[in-house]
């Protein structure tokens, strides 16, 4: 069987997967590739994935996309301590992906882009209080969770920990303020520890 390839640049999502390719100790190879150049509207790309978006995975046969679905494929495929250990657990690790990407990944994003990620000339500070307003009910509920435990569930880092952290992550390097919620701090200080999640990174 071929090796596992990882499709993106590493100031892209696609961070994500490699974060959990880290963990899960596999060996891949990693096509940094990325927007800016047209890269992923090649015919070759294309065929990986349609969308033209990163990241992408191929894992012999399968070409895969939407990083967090990744991350799920590759917990359950490989096993260990990230991967549900039943049914019950699996449904929690799908309940807060999902749940990421729909209540947290659009405000996030958009406080990152008009912090770091936009030409100073285009970045509008309202448009961050905006997006720190969105966020204050979800990140309330996350750290209401994370009042009693360490992780989101089975008293482990667990892939629902990685993708949930992946996207709140990007509140920090959009330096909002998070004091409001400090079991979501802990718990995210605790998860962007870990040393595979720098390496994920590009170091």
């Amino acid at each position: 069987m071929r090796k596992l390839i990882i499709h993106g640049a590493f100031n892209t999502r696609t961070s994500r997967v490699i974060w959990m390719a880290l963990e899960l100790g596999l060996d891949f190879d990693h096509n940094p590739i990325h927007y800016s150049n047209g890269s992923t509207r090649t015919a070759e790309f294309l065929a990986i994935n349609p969308n033209a978006s990163l990241p992408a995975i191929q894992d012999g046969e399968l070409c895969l996309w939407e990083s967090l679905a990744i991350n799920l494929y590759l917990a359950n495929k490989h096993g260990g301590d990230l991967a549900p250990r039943d049914a019950a657990e699996l449904g929690l690790a799908m309940q807060w992906s999902f749940w990421v990407t729909t209540e947290v990944e659009t405000a996030a994003l958009h406080a990152l882009k008009h912090r770091l990620l936009l030409p100073e000339e285009d970045r509008d500070e309202a448009a961050v209080a905006a997006a720190e307003a969105a966020l204050a009910k979800p990140l309330a509920v996350l750290d209401g969770v994370l009042a009693d435990r360490d992780y989101l569930f089975g008293g482990r880092f667990t892939v629902a920990d990685l993708n949930v952290a992946s996207v709140v992550s990007w509140t920090r390097f959009a330096r909002l303020d998070l004091s409001a919620w400090p079991h979501l701090n802990a718990w995210l200080e605790r998860c962007l520890g870990r040393p595979t999640f720098k390496q994920a990174r590009g170091g």
